[in-house]
């Protein structure tokens, strides 16, 4: 399969502190409003094998709700314990009102 750019919602779909769930080259995924900012993470936090989507975003961070890590939403990051390692962000862009995400 050849990388691409794919359209994965639209610019105001999501209102900030709101996540979709989508899936992408089979991978499960979540677009992350952060206070009007789109990101595209990995759904799964790295720590458990735990959905983010049922945590929360907060100051550019997404909360897992199983045991409070918070994962920084540009870099995957892990900026509270117990979660040790990142998880993955994909790259971005805007275009004709639509969220491209490139996979």
């Amino acid at each position: 399969m050849t990388d691409s750019w794919i359209a994965v919602a639209a610019e105001d779909e999501l209102a900030p502190g709101q996540m979709k769930r989508i899936q992408v080259a089979g991978k499960r995924l979540l677009v992350c409003n952060a206070d009007g900012e789109l990101y595209v993470v990995d759904e799964m936090c790295s720590h458990e094998d735990y959905s983010l989507f049922l945590g929360c975003i907060q100051d550019g961070r997404i909360k897992c709700s199983l045991h409070g890590s918070y994962f920084d939403l540009k870099t995957g990051i892990p900026k509270t314990e117990p979660a040790d390692q990142p998880i993955c962000t994909y790259r971005t862009r805007i275009e004709d009102g639509q969220l491209w995400v490139y996979s």
